[in-house]
């Protein structure tokens, strides 16, 4: 009894966690470029009451064992890195990628963090940065007197002046992707961090090999549905009944235990 009501505890405790994450998933459905995760739980050490194979009589063997769970522990969440829908904004400065690959942007220390977040802006130097004012990595300065920004699939940033009918090219945006994306830092502000677990960051062209190409004009939404979300949120919910059901049942068991001597 005493086992149910740490078992029923650790599954309380692990379906609110998982209602955090579904939440932030839903929170943040009109995030650019935002990735939703799920919970992942394992189960607890056994306790082995009987073993499989004990001998049940000088000639018999038992065929299974006899085991008790300690209940349940999150042990990951598991971020979701599939191309959320396109949308289009006709802004010249966003940009999309239609596959694998991420922006490089430079953080305040100096250090670089990779997103898939492509609003961008120009800032009062012409530099091209995100929403927080983080540089584009390599940097890409815009002319103070450009008419037209031209950003190719492939990367290629163009500008034409005014009083000009020629184009000149002013930088080249690069992208990076990573052998398990997956293993990356969530670092808030729609960026990740690298980590042992990430791997290096791989370089390379957009368009070519493995990188997807890029679209001008358009941003990539979240890729949260919100009827899978829903559901999740409503299986979550009514786990979390059941397990504080058998926390409140042992109570009972231990209640009922309790009076026997009265």
């Amino acid at each position: 009894m005493i086992r149910a009501l740490y078992n029923g505890a650790s599954g309380m405790y692990a379906q609110q966690l998982n209602i955090d994450n579904i939440s932030n998933n839903l929170a943040n459905i009109n995030t650019t470029g935002y990735k939703k995760s799920r919970v992942q739980f394992q189960d607890l050490m056994y306790q082995t009451l009987k073993e499989a194979g004990s001998a049940t009589s000088e000639n018999t063997k038992r065929p299974v064992e006899l085991a008790v769970g300690s209940g349940v522990k999150p042990v990951a969440t598991q971020r979701s890195f599939t191309v959320g829908t396109p949308t289009n904004t006709n802004n010249p400065l966003d940009i999309a990628i239609t596959g694998d690959g991420f922006f490089q942007m430079v953080d305040g220390n100096g250090d670089i963090v990779y997103s898939r977040d492509g609003s961008f802006k120009i800032d009062g130097d012409g530099t091209i940065v995100n929403a927080q004012g983080l540089k584009l990595e390599p940097g890409i300065t815009i002319p103070a007197d450009a008419e037209a920004i031209s950003i190719s699939s492939d990367g290629i940033v163009t500008v034409r002046l005014y009083g000009s009918s020629d184009s000149e090219e002013v930088g080249q945006v690069d992208l990076a992707r990573f052998v398990n994306p997956a293993g990356l830092r969530s670092a808030g502000g729609n960026t990740y961090e690298q980590t042992e677990a990430s791997g290096e960051a791989i370089i390379g062209t957009p368009g070519t090999e493995t990188f997807g190409a890029l679209e001008q004009g358009w941003v990539e939404s979240s890729n949260v549905v919100i009827v899978e979300e829903m559901v999740n949120m409503i299986m979550a919910q009514r786990a979390y009944d059941l397990n504080s059901k058998a926390v409140t049942t042992s109570d009972k068991l231990i209640e009922t235990a309790n009076n026997l001597k009265r």
